[in-house]
């Protein structure tokens, strides 16, 4: 029964020169099953190409090939790899084993890529193994074979789709004689089994064994002729003989087993790589948790000097630090309080301001150094230091604020911790002499500290807080009188609280208190920091995504063999693409993996560093950092694995098993 029929056959190579290479001519041949066929010649004559046509790997020539009445000629790349998967086995001279699998997953890969359930290709391989003899060897790697041992591997990874046609280059041409021999009879009780074999040999012993010899010289057909003394042995099939795979396509999880497999073959390279990338992902995350631990750090700060029914209200200008010698009139305390009340009734809110509900505040700033100071006395000695801020106490603060002590009264003033550099641990009942100078008017005044209070981010500056009725009384005093730069709405319920804070916020008039400012100020710069270190994290990135695509891109190089091999037994493009870009997405699994480890060990020592140092760790993890780091390392490195995967997809089976 006919199973090839070759017609007019030519086969050309273009040359740099523009002119064409004849590597075959007018080749006219039919090949029926049961054939053992030896195709003889010199090296050059065009043997090697005649079976590279027969075998699919190259479909470009003139003429025709039929297979099962399908034309090869110029077939289409998915119909070519679905013939190589099902109708041809390929067996080479150099072996050809995927060095980091083992001879059992050799043996599968071909019903792997067909996605075969893992029983039913263990049992046929093992069934293959076992009638070859080497079952025994099933779960050593290639490198620990002999010769004919791994060609009798290569022989079960042939069969195991149960093609049938058998291409062998050279079986016999690195095996010794008593070998050579167990590789003849195992190759003639396939044909005799009905399959095609054909053989491409240069040794006149292998020819001497075929049903037919077929003699090729400068690409043509110079003589066939067949062996007369040729006889068949007769053996019983069995049921295996006719197992097809079903499905056509490599799964996801496949895919990983292979990429797996051969990232475990280069663990140490793979893992160094990934460990670069996990410096990367560790440093992003520990960026990302120095921003929300600035971020909270100082909303917890800010949340301290806040009350749930206190509204502060400033007047809004080019800049904080002069919006808070901005002063209200009586007239702009009247419009604010009518503005307030007005938007309180449109929100259905039961609740009037009235200049019963509005404290007045004072707040001044004393950036020259020159407007307020102390005089205390040290041993008898008298010194000065200057106020950076003269607050009066809001009504915020409670008793929470306070490190020790009681709230100012008259004569009687609070201090920040900045204090006990000056006087001492023991200040409280201490008296210091307080100049200020309030829009020209000069006060001074000596004052008992009455308690320490904690302001936290103005710890390292001497901040001092007086009661408002005092400090005006003290202007009054000096012929004229205080104008407030802060107000403060005292509400009944939250809700209210929360209404007239959404007013002010979204005014273009008002801000909120001085906490609440710098508030938002630490919160800009700690987001403009975050910024930046994610900037400088996702530099980091991007250099880790080349060092991937290049080690990927190596990595194609050096198992451009293997590809040739996965192709020659019928993997797709898409196959090949997948293995790569599975290989990718462990890289980026195992990078996260290292990344996140290494951020909880860098956390927690940056977390101790900090604690000794500043009292307090700007520092806060989020669960979902980690979820972001697990995306972002898996998609960086399955885009720098496109290009390396689309080369490895696209690379011409033949000039890759030739690649050495």
């Amino acid at each position: 029964m006919t199973k090839i029929e070759i017609k007019n056959l030519f086969k050309k190579y273009p040359l740099d020169n523009k002119e064409d290479f004849t590597a075959l001519s007018n080749i006219n041949l039919n090949f029926h099953q049961g054939e053992l066929v030896a195709i003889v010649g010199e090296s050059g004559s065009g043997k090697s190409t005649l079976m590279n046509l027969i075998g699919g790997l190259d479909s470009k020539f003139e003429g025709d090939l039929i297979v099962d009445d399908l034309n090869l000629r110029n077939l289409p790349d998915k119909k070519l790899d679905r013939y190589r998967k099902n109708k041809v086995g390929f067996v080479f001279q150099s072996f050809n084993l995927i060095s980091h699998l083992s001879v059992l997953d050799n043996v599968c890969s071909a019903l792997t890529l067909s996605n075969v359930p893992e029983k039913i290709k263990t049992k046929k391989a093992f069934e293959l193994l076992t009638k070859l003899g080497i079952e025994k060897y099933a779960k050593r790697k290639p490198t620990q074979l002999s010769g004919g041992q791994k060609q009798r591997v290569a022989i079960a990874r042939a069969l195991i789709n149960d093609p049938d046609i058998i291409l062998a280059d050279e079986p016999t041409g690195s095996l010794d004689s008593k070998t050579t021999q167990q590789i003849l009879e195992i190759l003639k009780q396939i044909a005799d089994d009905g399959k095609l074999v054909i053989m491409v040999t240069h040794s006149e012993k292998v020819s001497s064994v075929c049903s037919r010899v077929i003699e090729i010289f400068d690409g043509q057909i110079v003589s066939d002729t067949r062996n007369k003394n040729y006889k068949k042995s007769r053996k019983k099939k069995t049921d295996n003989d006719h197992f097809k795979a079903e499905k056509q396509h490599l799964s996801f999880k496949s895919a990983l087993k292979l990429a797996f497999h051969n990232m475990w073959t280069n663990k140490i390279k793979n893992f160094l790589m990934a460990f670069g990338v996990a410096i990367s992902i560790s440093s992003m995350i520990l960026m990302l948790s120095f921003g929300s631990g600035l971020t909270d750090y100082v909303t917890n700060v800010a949340s301290d000097y806040t009350n749930p029914y206190v509204v502060p209200v400033s007047k809004k200008s080019d800049n904080m630090v002069s919006s808070l010698s901005t002063y209200w009139t009586e007239e702009e305390i009247s419009t604010l309080t009518n503005e307030l009340n007005s938007y309180l009734n449109e929100n259905n809110e039961d609740f009037t301001i009235s200049n019963e509900n509005i404290k007045r505040g004072f707040t001044m700033l004393n950036l020259t150094g020159t407007m307020a100071s102390i005089d205390y006395s040290i041993d008898g000695d008298v010194k000065t230091q200057s106020l950076f801020c003269l607050y009066t106490t809001p009504p915020t603060y409670n008793e929470t604020n306070l490190i020790e002590g009681r709230f100012s009264d008259e004569n009687e003033a609070m201090f920040n911790s900045f204090i006990y550099d000056l006087l001492g641990d023991q200040v409280i009942g201490k008296n210091v002499d307080v100049y200020v100078n309030i829009a020209g008017v000069e006060v001074k005044q000596r004052v008992n500290i009455s308690a320490v209070v904690n302001t936290s981010v103005f710890d390292g500056i001497l901040c001092m807080y007086v009661d408002y009725d005092f400090l005006e009384s003290c202007v009054v005093a000096q012929g004229d009188i205080l104008t407030p730069t802060d107000l403060y709405i005292i509400t009944e319920n939250e809700n209210q609280t929360n209404l007239l804070k959404d007013y002010i916020n979204n005014s273009e008039k008002y801000s909120g208190s001085m906490e609440e400012r710098l508030a938002d100020m630490f919160g800009e710069m700690s987001s403009t920091i975050s910024i930046a270190l994610a900037v400088i994290a996702g530099i980091s990135l991007i250099v880790s995504a080349i060092m991937i695509l290049t080690v990927l891109y190596m990595s194609v190089s050096e198992r451009t063999k293997e590809i040739g091999v996965l192709k020659a037994i019928g993997a797709r493009r898409r196959d090949i693409k997948n293995i790569f870009v599975s290989e990718s997405f462990l890289i980026g699994l195992l990078s996260a993996f290292v990344g996140i480890c290494l951020s909880l060990i860098s956390f927690g020592v940056f977390s101790i560093v900090f604690n000794s140092l500043l009292g307090f760790a700007p520092l806060s993890l989020r669960w979902y950092y980690f979820v972001i780091a697990v995306l972002l390392s898996v998609f960086i490195s399955m885009l720098s694995g496109l290009y390396p995967s689309s080369k490895a997809s696209k690379m011409d089976p033949v000039e890759s098993l030739r690649r050495e």
